[in-house]
């Protein structure tokens, strides 16, 4: 027989907070617990397996819907993975993309950095954001 948990342990040993596992819960993305005769939640290994698995996936990025698709293929393991690979494809290309903006964020604000104004009224950002040019030299 697997150990009960109160859904305080279920937190712990997942690295979950409780108000993630009650929206978890509610989502679908977690199988509603059976309650003891006054009330409270119960939980099993799996659960614990599942919300490591949620939160995991979470970590890489993966929307909820996303997620949910997983938590499909991961309980019928004879499907293919050509699911799980598309999935995984269309999220590289999204990782790539923001990391691309990201850099081309990063290149703005090296060129705005190192500002040596002694006004607000010369400042490098503030004139970038007003888009506007001053009479600082660039």
């Amino acid at each position: 027989m697997q150990q009960k948990l109160t859904i305080g342990m279920l937190s712990k040993q997942s690295a979950v907070k409780v108000e993630t596992i009650r929206y978890y819960e509610r989502s679908g993305l977690l199988p509603i617990p059976t309650r003891s005769a006054s009330g409270y939640r119960y939980y099993d290994g799996e659960d614990v397996k599942r919300l490591r698995f949620i939160r995991r996936g979470r970590s890489l990025g993966f929307g909820l819907e996303e997620i949910r698709s997983l938590l499909q293929l991961a309980d019928q393991p004879q499907q293919p993975c050509h699911e799980a690979d598309q999935l995984v494809q269309a999220h590289l290309a999204e990782v790539d993309a923001k990391i691309r903006d990201l850099q081309a964020i990063r290149n703005v604000l090296e060129q705005l950095a190192g500002c040596q104004s002694q006004t607000a009224a010369h400042c490098r950002l503030l004139e970038a954001l007003e888009e506007r040019v001053c009479c600082s030299t660039r």
